[in-house]
């Protein structure tokens, strides 16, 4: 792969909103979204901020490139984020069908100032059993009726 000179901005700008967010009372991490090279959205951590654990900077560029979009599908589109991702944001890139990701700081970056993602990497390689948070199955055969309900609806839109 290719790095150009527009990727490297494009990540300086990822980076120039951690650095915004750090300054604002934020956690220390930006993201943008481009599409043909064009920002369709940038934004940092807002965990504290807005008391939301869910507020990561990928997360909410996510949100807000879909508004300007006006979609759920950002195919076509990559991600540029000042840290590797964490699994909620990763899975969320993935949601999104985001085509590529490129990020400057890593996870262990992230674990050396107290931000250890890498905690729920290795808790995922875990078995259910050996978790720190307990997981209960319930109520599997009521929930299954939905799932078929949802399998057999003919206008449903798909994702």
């Amino acid at each position: 792969m290719t790095i150009t000179e527009k990727d490297k901005d494009l990540m300086r700008e990822a980076i120039r909103l951690s650095e915004e967010s750090v300054m604002n009372g934020g956690g220390p991490f930006g993201a943008v979204i481009a599409k043909d090279g064009k920002v369709v959205a940038g934004a940092s951590n807002s965990v504290t901020l807005q008391n939301d654990p869910t507020a990561h900077a990928e997360v909410s560029c996510i949100r807000e490139a879909c508004r300007q979009l006006g979609t759920f599908d950002l195919s076509g589109c990559t991600i540029y984020t000042s840290c590797e991702p964490c699994p909620m944001c990763l899975g969320a890139i993935y949601w999104a069908h985001l085509d590529a990701i490129f990020y400057a700081n890593n996870r262990k970056d992230a674990a050396d100032i107290n931000f250890d993602d890498d905690f729920i990497y290795r808790e995922l390689e875990k078995p259910m059993s050996e978790r720190t948070v307990p997981i209960h199955p319930l109520l599997r055969e009521e929930a299954l009726r939905v799932f078929r309900l949802w399998d057999s609806k003919t206008d449903k839109t798909e994702y």
